[in-house]
């Protein structure tokens, strides 16, 4: 398993293929959905897509990718690419940082420098880590998969022989978000002699789940909590549905069409973004762009929604299996425009907690959306509450 250095360079007929798709695409009439309550409202969406195919500069967002190292690697014949970026210190730890859907590795891009040199950003370089970023198989340059059965615990078995096997790091440390924080919570149950600590952005562990807790379950200052996380059936409801019963009747249309494939990820970033209703005060043009470019360029929204059918398979029967509480020590940032939580009674029992912090802005996509706060918590979690 010797990985193998790259940089990204999509062939340009590649990227004018995007171009001539959006000029040329067919547009469905919309009426009456100026507060979005049809889905995406379409006057957002042409001038979205007008930027796309006539302002978007795709060759700067792989310079400013390229500025980290990539490389691509096949670990039990799956391809794996991930990002590096070497800490700037006396002696970096090593840490990976996983994401989650419709994110991409990019989604980390403003937290990496923070933790790789963080005397640049203001603080000490005995704080710097070695950062390994990613993509989850079947996810942009993760690709092609054509192997089933890649959920969270098998991904897990790869991110360790990732650390260990090709990189060599006996030990380490881990965080995520979203599919990122299942995947970081099974690692902490699989390999807890490997791990410094685990950190989640999502409070979602494998041996709890607070979606159908009773409110008085929840401390009166956690009330906000369930108040949120009852919005969340209005908020995913159709993803959930497509995504965990027939992914793939859906990937033959997003794979067809980047206005559709844009449309069906930008509005989750909205919904599940703490912007109130202007996903553009969060999320940049370039960045949204750039995120739904790298699905379409890598052709890989198919194999991406593939994970919540290996995930949570609601037509198969559940599997019995014990979860023993994580010792490894556990971290979270919750935020609260999230969609899942869980009362931190609860957590401090079903895992070793070492750190809870609920950020004062922030929604799913808090390593994007926060990105200092969510550095700042990384070096003080592995600098001092582990350490």
């Amino acid at each position: 398993m010797r990985p193998e250095r790259f940089e990204i360079c999509i062939e340009e007929t590649r990227v004018e293929d995007l171009r001539r798709r959006l000029r040329s695409a067919n547009w469905s009439p919309d009426f009456g959905n100026e507060s979005w309550q049809y889905g995406v409202e379409r006057g957002w969406l042409e001038r979205m897509a007008h930027y796309w195919a006539e302002g978007f500069d795709w060759r700067a967002q792989e310079k400013a990718m390229n500025r980290l190292e990539h490389y691509r690697v096949e670990i039990d014949g799956i391809p794996i690419h991930y990002a590096f970026a070497p800490g700037r210190g006396p002696a970096p730890r090593p840490l990976i940082l996983t994401h989650g859907w419709p994110w991409t590795f990019w989604d980390w891009k403003d937290v990496i420098p923070r933790l790789a040199d963080p005397a640049a950003f203001g603080g000490r370089a005995e704080d710097a880590f070695d950062v390994i970023v990613p993509s989850l198989p079947g996810f942009a340059f993760s690709s092609p998969l054509r192997t089933t059965g890649v959920g969270p615990v098998r991904i897990a078995a790869l991110w360790l022989r990732l650390m260990r096997d090709v990189l060599g790091h006996a030990r380490f440390g881990a965080a995520g978000g979203d599919w990122g924080a299942a995947v970081t919570g099974e690692l902490a149950l699989l390999c807890p002699e490997a791990l410094t600590g685990v950190f989640l952005t999502l409070v979602w562990l494998p041996n709890a789940d607070g979606r159908f807790l009773p409110a008085d379950a929840f401390a009166p200052d956690e009330q906000w909590m369930v108040a949120r996380r009852d919005e969340m059936p209005l908020l995913t409801a159709s993803h959930l549905a497509v995504h965990t019963h027939d992914p793939q009747t859906l990937a033959y249309a997003l794979a067809d069409s980047p206005l559709g494939l844009a449309a069906w990820m930008w509005e989750r970033r909205r919904a599940w973004s703490d912007c109130g209703g202007d996903v553009e005060r969060v999320f940049s043009r370039d960045f949204l762009c750039t995120t739904a470019s790298l699905y379409w360029l890598t052709d890989t929204i198919g194999s991406s929604l593939r994970i919540y059918k290996e995930g949570y398979d609601p037509s198969a029967p559940p599997t019995p299996r014990e979860v023993a509480r994580i010792e490894v020590p556990t971290g979270f940032a919750i935020a609260p425009k999230d969609l899942l939580f869980l009362p931190r009674r609860i957590a401090a029992k079903r895992c070793n907690l070492r750190r809870w912090t609920v950020l004062a802005r922030g929604g799913h996509f808090a390593p994007a959306e926060q990105p200092e706060a969510i550095a700042t918590e990384l070096r003080a979690f592995f600098g001092g509450d582990v350490a």
